[in-house]
């Protein structure tokens, strides 16, 4: 549960932060590179590590029962 969470977390965490520094980054020359590098390799990985622990956190531990041995 926690990766679906993870990989969830990482798209979108990545598709917001892309759009906030093309709205708030002061970098007039390289701003779409800036908002693309930032998302996928610094704040992408950030949401995907929060998202695998609240994955983990909500997932609760579920336990597989066994087959019951004869």
């Amino acid at each position: 549960m926690g990766l679906l969470w993870g990989v969830a977390g990482y798209v979108v965490v990545a598709f917001a932060s892309y759009f906030l520094i093309q709205q708030f980054s002061s970098n007039p020359h390289d701003r779409s590179v800036e908002a693309a590098m930032s998302s996928i390799f610094f704040f992408g990985p950030i949401g995907a590590v929060v998202a695998f622990i609240v994955g983990i956190i909500r997932g609760g531990g579920r336990k597989v029962s066994l087959p019951a041995e004869r």
